[in-house]
């Protein structure tokens, strides 16, 4: 069986002028359940259907700097599985990679760029701990 490398997307991020507006806006008109951070869409994973995943709609000031180097607008999020040898293997492959792991109570990531250097984030979830007394929290 092939090593899994991408699961699935986990997060969808892009610039606006007015955050909060675009937020409201969603929830209003779409009826997302919005915060602070945009909204998180609650899953059930193929391979494991008793497990939840999550997935994590944010927009972010049109001025962010957290998508740099990328000039684009937008980020997509990507859950991987096994964030340390995946990173090896893209190094190798000559991938760029914009920082090192970071590691959090809600999972690892890490940032590269693809060939027209738009920003990537990689995400190894830990799901748990979003429905973890019902309480959500975000990165």
């Amino acid at each position: 069986m092939a090593k899994k490398k991408v699961t699935g997307i986990g997060g969808i991020f892009f610039k606006c002028k007015n955050p909060e507006d675009m937020r409201n806006w969603y929830r209003d008109n779409l009826g997302l359940a919005t915060n602070d951070y945009g909204s998180m869409f609650e899953f059930r994973l193929s391979d494991e259907p008793e497990k939840k995943g999550y997935l994590q709609w944010s927009p972010f000031k049109d001025d962010t700097t957290y998508f740099n180097p990328s000039k684009a607008d937008f980020m997509v999020n990507y859950r991987v599985e096994n964030i340390e040898e995946l990173v090896e293997e893209l190094r190798a492959a000559g991938v760029t990679i914009c920082d090192e792991i970071e590691t959090y109570e809600y999972g690892k990531f890490v940032h590269i760029l693809d060939p027209e250097n738009n920003k990537i984030e990689l995400w190894e979830p830990v799901d748990e701990v979003f429905s973890k007394d019902g309480e959500e929290k975000t990165k």
